[in-house]
């Protein structure tokens, strides 16, 4: 019996790993992006070359999930804990450029469109991420 799969249906690691192959040849990794931290919290950046199109399937993904979501939102998700010797744990928000920008192509590809809530995903956005989801399923 074949049934269609969402993205509720399969491993998410294996998702965004499809998806960001799929989105290699429809977003570009600005200049910048291999010099930045992505958060606060971080010490270095990002060191996997695909970085960006991790981060991008990844939002998608999200955005799947939640409906809508916007920068700040997108911000508190991706941030983290800065840990500091004597001070006590502080959570800190992630990058906003990175994820503005990744917004931004995303939406000039087609994948999302903006709303009063934030961004939410068009037809095609929400297609992708079903039939990427498909793949899965039917390859095991």
């Amino acid at each position: 019996m074949n049934f269609m799969a969402t993205v509720y249906d399969v491993d998410a690691n294996e998702l965004i790993a499809r998806v960001a192959e799929k989105l290699k040849d429809k977003l570009q990794v600005p200049e910048w992006a291999k010099y930045v931290k992505t958060a606060p919290n971080r010490e270095r950046p990002p060191m996997q070359d695909d970085f960006w199109y991790i981060r991008a399937a990844s939002i998608l993904r999200n955005i799947y999930i939640h409906n809508h979501a916007g920068v700040s939102k997108l911000r508190n998700k991706y941030g983290g804990r800065i840990r500091n010797t004597h001070q006590r744990k502080e959570k800190r928000k992630a990058s906003g450029k990175i994820i503005r920008v990744i917004l931004q192509q995303l939406e000039a590809a087609g994948y999302l469109q903006k709303s009063p809530k934030g961004r939410i995903l068009t037809n095609e956005g929400r297609s992708l991420l079903d039939k990427t989801a498909n793949e899965i399923v039917n390859k095991k």
